[in-house]
C-alpha cells in the first residue's frame, strides 16, 4: 500500500513539473501544423502544455515569418497562467526560425529545442534547384534563403547558446534532390548539414525528412530531450 502512495505522488509530481510547462511545435516549409499533430499529443500525454503553430511559410521571408510564428508561439504559452518554462520543438524551417528569433530576442523562459531535418548549415538542394520552374510557387521566399550561397539565412546565424538537440534523417523518399545532396541525406538535407555549433545533442534516425516527426522514436528522442537534456536510452 505504501509502495502503491509513493508511486502515484511520484506520478503527481512529474506532471505538476510538466504542468508549468509550455512546448512550441513549428511546422516545416510549406507545412502545416497537422503535420506536428502526433507529436503534439504525445507531448500532451506527458503532461506538457502545446501550442502548435499554423504560419504562411511561403509568403514571408525568413526574418518576417521569426516573428509571426515564433511570436504567436511564445504568446499562446505565455497565456497559460502557471507557465514558467517555454520549450520548443521544430521541423524542418521551424528550427531556422527559433535561431533566427533568438539572434536577436531573448526569452527569457526559455527551455530546450529539438530540431527534426533541420537545415542548420542550408542545403545544397535549393542550390542546385532554384532554376527548376515552380521553385518558388513551391518553397517561397524563404526557401530560397535555405541554400548555401550568399543569401544563406542559416549560415549567417552563428552558433547557438541555447540547449539544442538535433535528430537528423538517413533515408529519403526524393531520389531527385538527393541525388545533389550529400549522402546521406533524408531527401532535403544532408545529415552533417543539419548540425550546428553549440548543440547539446545529436542523433541520426532511420526515416526521411517528410515524415519523420510523425514516427515513434524521433517522438522519444524529443520527449528525453526535453526531460533531460540529453537523447537518452531512446538514442541506443
Amino acid at each position: 500500500m505504501l509502495r502503491i502512495a509513493v508511486c502515484f505522488l511520484l506520478m503527481l509530481s512529474v506532471g505538476t513539473v510538466f504542468a508549468s510547462e509550455c512546448v512550441v511545435l513549428l511546422h516545416g516549409l510549406a507545412r502545416t501544423s497537422s503535420s506536428l499533430r502526433e507529436m503534439q499529443h504525445a507531448l500532451e500525454e506527458d503532461g506538457y502544455y502545446t501550442a502548435n503553430v499554423d504560419y504562411p511559410s511561403r509568403d514571408h521571408e525568413i526574418a518576417e515569418l521569426a516573428t509571426i510564428a515564433v511570436g504567436e508561439g511564445l504568446a499562446r504559452c505565455r497565456a497559460i497562467e502557471d507557465v514558467e518554462k517555454i520549450h520548443f520543438v521544430t521541423h524542418s524551417l521551424g528550427g531556422i526560425l527559433v535561431r533566427q528569433y533568438l539572434s536577436t530576442e531573448s526569452v527569457d523562459e526559455l527551455g530546450r529545442v529539438v530540431m527534426l531535418g533541420p537545415p542548420n548549415q542550408g542545403s545544397g538542394a535549393v542550390d542546385d534547384l532554384d532554376g527548376v520552374p515552380g521553385f518558388d510557387w513551391i518553397n517561397g521566399p524563404a526557401g530560397r534563403q535555405l541554400g548555401q550561397g550568399e543569401g544563406s539565412v542559416p549560415l549567417q546565424l552563428g552558433p547557438v547558446d541555447f540547449e539544442l538537440g538535433i535528430i537528423a534523417g538517413n533515408r529519403t523518399i526524393d531520389p531527385i534532390t538527393s541525388a545533389v545532396l550529400d549522402n546521406p541525406d533524408d531527401g532535403r538535407v544532408s545529415v552533417e548539414d543539419t548540425k550546428v555549433e553549440g548543440m547539446a545533442d545529436f542523433v541520426v534516425v532511420e526515416h526521411s525528412h517528410a515524415f519523420m516527426m510523425r514516427m515513434r522514436r524521433p517522438i522519444e528522442l524529443t520527449k528525453d530531450f526535453l526531460r533531460t537534456g540529453r537523447f537518452g536510452q531512446s538514442a541506443q
